[in-house]
């Protein structure tokens, strides 16, 4: 999803250069905006339940006084994918927030 975001973030910077633009580019890029926004919005949904799941777990292994190695293998593994879900949403946030400025160019444009 990184290059396609990033394929079509360039589509959009060269779409800008041209001199015209017509209605039907600009009705297909907010289409494909829409589909981003749609992506943006699952991984934000995944990203909140992997970071709560993450917080419950942590929470649950401190107030257990007994070492649990089955919540602390737990924690770690959540801890793990949720890093790289955070960096990937905090892409996807900023990507469409530069495609909609991008848009607004486009639309100025026609």
């Amino acid at each position: 999803m990184t290059k396609a975001i990033t394929s079509y973030l360039q589509m959009l910077e060269h779409l800008e250069k041209e001199k015209k633009v017509s209605q039907k580019t600009l009705d297909a890029v907010l289409v494909h905006i829409q589909f981003f926004q749609h992506e943006r919005l699952i991984h934000l949904i995944v990203t909140m339940s992997i970071s709560l799941l993450t917080i419950g777990v942590s929470v649950s292994f401190i107030l257990y006084p007994t070492f649990n190695l089955f919540l602390l293998l737990l924690f770690i593994l959540l801890a793990c994918l949720l890093v790289p879900y955070l960096f990937h949403y905090y892409f996807l946030e900023n990507s469409v927030q530069k495609m909609y400025q991008h848009y607004d160019a486009l639309e100025k444009k026609l």
